[in-house]
């Protein structure tokens, strides 16, 4: 008997199954392709990902390697579209290729690039924050303080490994207009970052030491 039951019980389970495809085959139709559609298209879109990044990484090698003092304005052009690419890892090359080679001269076509990094380029956060510093380095010789400052505050007000960098960059700026107590204060906030750079750290003591004491 029990056995008997157990039969009809199965039956009556394999007759709902049945059912249920058979009300609802487009249904599950449609949600196969849409999975099939998915899974072809996240595929797809990898290669496609490598593919352009093997073609960033190509062209930025030959636009380095063939550069000279002949073609500077080419190359820059050329540097100026991968940055525009906003490739995490060639977009940031390129600009400081840029940079290092003189190759533009203009100060605002250079903090725009380095805005293109910082603001619109998918980074990891640390990366991003070293390009922060960069552009403060960059400005830090006829920048004013609160526009130095503007730059700078994203880093300063975070536990970033680049922290104690950008304090001591508004430390000696300070110190270089003069400005004693300002610079002291810099300074000291060094000295007290758990997670200091060691050598900024020193740096910082020697500089109070020797030319910040009382």
């Amino acid at each position: 008997m029990d056995e008997d039951i157990s039969i009809i019980n199965t039956n009556t389970r394999n007759e709902k199954i049945k059912n249920f495809f058979i009300h609802n085959k487009k249904k599950i139709i449609a949600g196969l392709i849409v999975i099939t559609v998915l899974l072809i298209s996240y595929f797809a879109f990898g290669e496609y990902q490598d593919s352009k990044r093997l073609k960033i990484s190509d062209t930025f090698n030959s636009i380095t390697i063939n550069y000279s003092e002949n073609n500077k304005e080419k190359t820059a052009k050329d540097l100026i579209e991968i940055v525009k690419e906003k490739n995490s890892t060639y977009s940031p090359l390129s600009l400081y290729f840029i940079i290092d080679n003189g190759l533009i001269s203009e100060k605002n076509t250079i903090n725009n690039l380095f805005n293109v990094i910082i603001d619109e380029t998918s980074l990891d956060e640390e990366i991003k924050n070293l390009n922060i510093y960069k552009k403060a380095l960059y400005n830090s010789d006829d920048s004013s303080e609160s526009d130095l400052l503007d730059i700078l505050n994203p880093l300063i007000k975070s536990e970033s490994v680049w922290k104690s960098h950008a304090l001591y960059l508004m430390a000696e700026f300070f110190y270089s207009k003069n400005e004693m107590q300002k610079s002291k204060e810099f300074f000291n906030q060094i000295l007290n970052l758990d997670n200091a750079n060691k050598e900024i750290q020193l740096e910082a003591r020697k500089r109070l030491n020797r030319d910040l004491s009382e």
